[in-house]
């Protein structure tokens, strides 16, 4: 497995970015295609490029990664939101 690469070492783009998000999401190459507007061969083209700049080998690996540095937020899960400071005193 190749080493992966840190968010600003891979330097996606914001349209690669969407995309990582639509994967994270579950999403099919066809419905990413679908919910876009653009080809399937092109989200396959996006995704590919994405793998590699990201050094990760699969859509989990790809997913963990974009947990890993923030790229994603999942159920609340990773989103970096800071709790009330009312709230904590209470």
């Amino acid at each position: 497995m190749a080493t992966e690469k840190t968010a600003s070492e891979a330097g996606l783009s914001e349209r690669e970015i969407q995309i990582v998000d639509l994967v994270a999401s579950g999403l099919t190459n066809h419905e990413i295609a679908s919910q876009l507007e653009i080809s399937k061969r092109t989200v396959d083209n996006h995704i590919s490029n994405i793998l590699t700049k990201t050094s990760t080998d699969n859509r989990v690996s790809l997913v963990r990664w974009a947990l890993q540095w923030g790229k994603v937020c999942l159920d609340k899960v990773n989103c970096c939101t800071l709790p009330n400071n009312s709230a904590i005193a209470e």
